[in-house]
């Protein structure tokens, strides 16, 4: 496997397991990261793609989003409450003008990507 694959590989497996602890701890989003595991996995491998997308777990979120049905309401306010904590925990801890003006616009940026995702109506 070229470093390029072993490299996306890996971070999809990274991405998918702290997914999966999101599935068990409210703090941790899920859908995003196994969002990003499945698109690491197709750069990486073909099997692991359709794996992850016709794992019984998991596939409802990949096909949602592929088909664009939206995102569950509380699973975009978990994601954003989790961001926003995550950044405010950086900025305390980094504790440099610049890199709160750094953190507060990628924490806008993802903001307006997580709101700007269809909203899934339950049926």
């Amino acid at each position: 496997m070229e470093p390029k694959r072993v490299f996306f590989f890996s971070l999809g497996v990274t991405l998918l397991s702290v997914g999966a602890l999101g599935a068990l701890l409210p703090v941790l989003p899920t859908t995003p990261l196994v969002i990003a595991s499945a698109f690491c996995f197709g750069k990486s491998s073909k099997r692991a793609e359709k794996w992850i997308s016709r794992n019984r777990y998991f596939g409802s979120y990949i096909n949602n989003y592929k088909t664009r049905k939206g995102v569950p309401l509380d699973v975009k306010i978990k994601s954003l409450v989790f961001l926003w904590v995550m950044l405010f925990a950086s900025m305390l801890i980094v504790n440099q003008g610049y890199l709160y003006i750094l953190l507060m616009v990628v924490g806008m940026g993802v903001s307006a990507h997580i709101l700007l995702l269809k909203t899934m109506v339950k049926e």
